[in-house]
């Protein structure tokens, strides 16, 4: 089934809204099988969208509409769909209710009528009710067989609907159900990975398996089509298992969201922990870890030493190894990770120098990183040159992944360096 997704509202034209809708609905759709080949916004004009709407109906067997299915009178997305493909609205009682208890009209509180506007919706749709917003979307297939679906335009509400019925409906409509799982990298390009595993991707069918680059990592999606989950797992599991044949130590989990998702769930069962010391990545190492439920029983604690005097006040940084080596050296970086696991008596001790730019030391150019790792077995460091093309977010952030590596590898007890596969 190919898609055509069409994003509805003057704001995204103007550029005052990302749109990320149309990202976030691409990947799931990818994901599911189903191809997007058209990507169209259009303002809050009927007559405009019904001429978007004719080009999608005769190129795309599913169409995905975002936005416009609010209450006021630039909403018209609906109206406008349900005209175009002959389709007559009914009055949704359920989502009248939901929307009484959303402005908790029993309560006392007030609704105004042209909110009940959202509570039509095409006969024979299959609703997809509002969890955390107030209009109402849909999927139907028109007489014509083009399948249809009505999402509301804030991401939040979007996504959530998606979980909430649309993925369901989704499915129904694609074939045979498919099914997925992702196998994380991090120390590969993902030029490199598809040079590796071109001839397996280029043989495979179902399943299929394909890379994405991520920022700072690769996702390897293998996909298979089957009537149940079981099926399909069994069909995977070849590939899978040939996969981390291929590329051994830099696959850091299957199906896990990130590097420090796996970080914390391998301490977690070592009951085992770890402190930063970051100068360069200012703090990114203690967030990210701390983002995630559970980091307290794990990270002891992080410092963000930006400043020379920081870091002998805090860590007790040697003076003369700051002044003959300058704070970006091997040297310091190992300091930082010895002296912050011993503070916070942490099993593991990690610590960041480095010039994320836009400027230069005088001494380093841009994008050079030093990384420790301390723990009772000794001290390592990972010499970093990143492109110097980089901008400063993403140089932090590589930096940051590093880190998580190196303390995923030395938890593991898998070589610290990163090896050619």
């Amino acid at each position: 089934m190919n898609a055509e997704i069409i994003s509805v509202g003057t704001e995204l034209l103007l550029g005052n809204i990302v749109n990320t809708d149309a990202r976030d609905l691409s990947i799931t759709l990818s994901e599911l099988g189903i191809n997007v080949y058209w990507q169209t916004v259009v303002g809050d004009n009927p007559e405009r969208l019904r001429a978007a709407l004719a080009v999608a109906r005769s190129r795309a067997g599913l169409i995905i509409t975002t936005g416009g299915l609010g209450p006021t009178c630039d909403d018209l997305t609906k109206q406008t769909v349900a005209e175009t493909f002959g389709a007559q609205l009914y009055f949704d009682e359920r989502a009248a209710r939901e929307l009484r208890a959303f402005f908790r009209v029993d309560n006392g509180g007030t609704m105004p009528e042209n909110n009940l506007q959202q509570c039509y919706l095409p006969v024979g749709c299959t609703p997809f009710y509002n969890t955390c917003g107030t209009a109402p979307g849909c999927g139907f297939t028109a007489a014509d067989g083009t399948v249809v679906m009505l999402l509301p335009g804030p991401p939040k509400e979007l996504n959530a609907m998606l979980q909430n019925g649309g993925l369901a409906f989704l499915r129904t409509v694609s074939g045979a159900p498919i099914f997925s799982h992702n196998i994380m990298t991090f120390g590969m390009g993902e030029s490199a990975i598809e040079s590796c595993l071109r001839d397996e991707m280029n043989a495979l069918t179902n399943p299929t398996l394909a890379p994405y680059a991520r920022e700072g990592d690769v996702r390897l999606r293998v996909t298979a089509k089957a009537e149940t989950q079981a099926k399909a797992d069994a069909r995977m599991a070849p590939v899978i298992a040939l996969v981390r044949e291929k590329l051994g130590g830099i696959i850091y989990g299957i199906d896990t969201p990130s590097l420090e998702a796996t970080v914390l769930s391998l301490l977690l069962e070592r009951g085992e922990t770890f402190a930063a010391a970051e100068s360069c990545t200012g703090g990114l190492i203690a967030k990210r870890m701390t983002d995630l439920p559970g980091a307290s029983a794990v990270f002891r604690g992080g410092v963000t030493v930006y400043t020379n005097d920081a870091k002998m006040r805090l860590l007790g940084v040697d003076e003369e190894t700051l002044r003959t080596q300058t704070a970006v050296s091997r040297a310091v970086a190992v300091q930082l990770a010895e002296r912050v696991r011993e503070k916070l008596d942490a099993d593991y001790g990690i610590g960041v120098t480095g010039v994320a730019g836009p400027d230069t030391d005088g001494v380093h150019p841009v994008g050079t990183v030093f990384v420790s790792l301390s723990s009772r077995a000794g001290t390592a460091v990972r010499a970093l040159t990143l492109s110097s093309r980089s901008d400063r977010s993403r140089i932090r952030t590589l930096s940051a992944n590093h880190a998580f590596d190196m303390l995923r590898r030395g938890i593991l007890g898998l070589p610290l360096e990163l090896a050619e596969v």
